[in-house]
């Protein structure tokens, strides 16, 4: 054994995760059947996207006072409101106005409260009125995005490593994806788009963290062929370990970040993300790695004369 090689053996954790693998069941259990119940009987609280609103497109002379606005409109007294900054000049605002009670004549006198308040120096280049159909037109394809993309996710995963990991990956990028959507309609945080957003990129962020445990066991399986499947499970959760805190702490400093300096519009996207973080992390640990246990994932165990227990095969 060389120096890198004791060096590694030497700074390699070696702790039981695998252990704990029954209280983890319990727990993601409770969160899912939790997340599942607060989402049946309490339910969500749709932004303007989903419930339907006004949406309002103006470009100003000089920068825009996106404060000042959000004050002026909120005085109105028209219910919710968001204001979002786009392009690259912050001259180009969005201003979206939850859908009044009523015809189209309430929607067309609250657009004109808008304009009124906000006064003269604006350029109104797009005025838009979503209706309910569009917002339910919106959920639907918003919920498809998301189970779509979970079902692609636990395709490659199939495909590139065994149909095992393949479940093991769709359970646990469900218990990331169904805990988020129960975390918006438990807190009554407002669900729009910029959620849905949030929702497939922990899930991209899981995978990744999951993808790259199974790799390592995948090599392992390999290189100790008749070492116990607990006990691997075990060395690849340790010996991705350091990535996987660096990886947490890298993305927890750039979300927290996001949180305090992103203002209002960027709040919710930045709490589901530092909810991602824990569950994501959890989960690829606690829920992607035991499942494998209830699998027969020997690689040339019946192979004779290769290898010994718990020792590398000869290359």
């Amino acid at each position: 054994m060389n120096f890198y090689s004791r060096w590694v053996a030497k700074k390699t954790p070696n702790y039981d995760f695998i252990r704990f693998r029954y209280i983890a069941f319990a727990i993601t259990a409770v969160l899912i059947f939790g997340s599942i119940g607060s989402m049946v009987f309490k339910g969500f609280n749709y932004g303007i996207d989903f419930a339907g609103g006004i949406l309002v497109e103006v470009h100003t002379a000089e920068k825009a006072d996106l404060a000042a606005m959000r004050t002026t409109v909120e005085h109105l007294n028209l219910g919710e409101v968001s204001l979002q900054e786009f392009g690259t000049t912050g001259q180009d605002v969005m201003i979206r106005v939850q859908r009044q009670a009523g015809d189209e004549k309430a929607q067309m006198a609250a657009l004109a409260k808008v304009k009124e308040a906000l006064g003269a120096g604006y350029d109104y280049r797009r005025v838009e009125i979503v209706g309910p159909k569009v917002g339910d037109e919106l959920k639907r394809d918003g919920a498809l995005a998301v189970a779509l993309a979970v079902l692609a996710i636990a395709a490659y995963v199939w495909f590139r490593f065994e149909w095992q990991f393949g479940v093991g990956a769709l359970v646990a990028i469900f218990h990331d994806v169904i805990t988020t959507f129960g975390l918006f309609s438990l807190t009554g945080m407002e669900f729009n788009l910029t959620a849905v957003a949030a929702i497939l990129t922990i899930a991209g962020y899981s995978i990744n963290d999951t993808v790259v445990m199974y790799d390592r066991v995948r090599e392992n399986l390999r290189k100790y062929k008749t070492m116990p499947l607990y006990d691997i499970l075990n060395l690849s959760c340790n010996q991705t370990l350091a990535r996987t805190i660096l990886t947490v702490a890298t993305v927890f400093i750039t979300v927290v970040s996001l949180l305090t300096v992103g203002g209002d519009v960027l709040r919710s996207f930045s709490i589901a993300m530092l909810w991602g973080l824990v569950v994501g992390t959890f989960s690829s640990i606690y829920v992607g790695m035991p499942i494998l246990i209830y699998f027969n994932l020997r690689i040339g165990k019946d192979k004779e004369g290769e290898g010994g227990a718990g020792e590398p095969a000869a290359s």
